[in-house]
């Protein structure tokens, strides 16, 4: 059974800068998103498809300042210091998620490699189509394992954003991926990502967009002590 690309994650400083940053960097504005009651957190998100990435999407994700604080640490690295302070200078390209129909099949699979990958949490926001419901992996520390290259396991429960989703001219190209150990690997089977990356960032994405091709490599907590804003 494979999985497949879900989405993509961007953690902004708040939705107003990571709306911005993907008009500039993309040339596309992103859609609506919702609230996260679970997290504290809200997004928005924009399609990306592509011909091996079918049902993809961009997040922007940011910490809700009109949310109460959860009583947990929040997913994606979102309360790392680091991150916080680099996504205050520019939005950053953080993680990929994985979507799956089998979430506790594949996280077994993953502890017997010796990782963690989290305990899969039930998470939904309402729309204006109606409430989306998922299960997601999370570690209780809130890290993301593997420095990040090993996925975040989802399982929807019912619609996929998606399928209220407009069409955009922004289309995912190309993935790859370093860090993650073979085992893990041969476990998800990633449809159409590439996982022989020898060096580089945890993530590297290739997109075509209005202003052309570009691409995104994901921010690694290394990266704290650089005075390097990108």
């Amino acid at each position: 059974m494979n999985s497949h690309i879900d989405h993509l994650v961007v953690v902004a400083d708040s939705l107003e800068q990571g709306a911005a940053w993907c008009e500039a960097t993309l040339g596309v504005a992103p859609g609506p998103g919702g609230q996260h009651p679970l997290m504290g957190t809200h997004n928005r998100l924009l399609a990306l498809g592509g011909a091996d990435f079918e049902r993809c999407y961009l997040e922007i994700i940011a910490i809700d300042p009109q949310a109460a604080a959860p009583t947990r640490p929040r997913w994606f690295g979102l309360d790392d210091p680091g991150l916080r302070e680099a996504a205050r200078r520019e939005p950053r390209f953080v993680h990929a998620v994985a979507r799956t129909t089998n979430v506790e099949m594949l996280r077994w699979g993953l502890v017997n490699c010796r990782l963690d990958p989290g305990t899969p949490l039930a998470a939904h926001r309402d729309t204006p189509a109606g409430r989306l419901s998922w299960r997601i992996t999370v570690r209780d520390d809130g890290r993301l394992e593997c420095g990040g290259a090993l996925p975040t396991l989802i399982e929807w429960q019912g619609p996929h954003p998606c399928d209220a989703m407009p069409a955009s001219p922004v289309a995912l190209t190309a993935l790859s991926l370093c860090g993650m150990p073979p085992a893990a690997s041969a476990v998800l089977r990633l449809a159409g990502v590439d996982t022989e990356r020898t060096a580089g960032p945890p993530w590297q994405a290739r997109l075509r967009t209005p202003r052309g091709e570009v691409m995104l490599s994901s921010w690694t907590a290394d990266q704290a002590a650089t005075t390097d804003p990108t």
